[in-house]
């Protein structure tokens, strides 16, 4: 069973989440701040992590950043779910390593769309990664 990360400081969206991705048949843990996300990369090694960006404490973008610059983290594809929808921010999210950017509101069977995808797309063909942007 893939284990998802979601990480989400509006407890209503990180349940939401929580749910449609455990109906799809997904292991998830939530965290409620970047620094409870960093805590939970190291305790449960997620095989995905949909990342908020506007938190308290440590914002996702930098934990995308801490999760980029170390090499046991690097390669765990992350979907940035944010309300932050102006260009220049999903330009700096892409350039930042996200593999998905999806703005809130959202469509669960969106999100659930993007997270099979990405976790099914290297088993299927074994090509490199594709970056979404929604």
């Amino acid at each position: 069973m893939k284990k998802i990360l979601a990480v989400d400081d509006e407890k209503h969206i990180a349940r939401l989440i929580e749910i449609n991705l455990q109906k799809a048949g997904y292991e998830v843990v939530t965290a409620s701040n970047g620094k409870e996300a960093l805590a939970a990369v190291a305790a449960d090694k997620p095989d995905l992590i949909v990342l908020d960006w506007m938190m308290p404490q440590m914002s996702g973008l930098e934990v995308l950043k801490a999760l980029k610059m170390d090499p046991q983290t690097e390669t765990i594809p992350v979907i940035m779910l944010t309300a932050k929808a102006a260009d220049a921010d999903v330009f700096k999210g892409w350039s930042s390593g996200v593999d998905c950017y999806l703005t809130k509101p959202f469509n669960p069977m969106e999100l659930l769309t993007f997270v099979e995808r990405i976790l099914n797309q290297g088993e299927e063909d074994g090509s490199e990664e594709t970056a979404y942007v929604i």
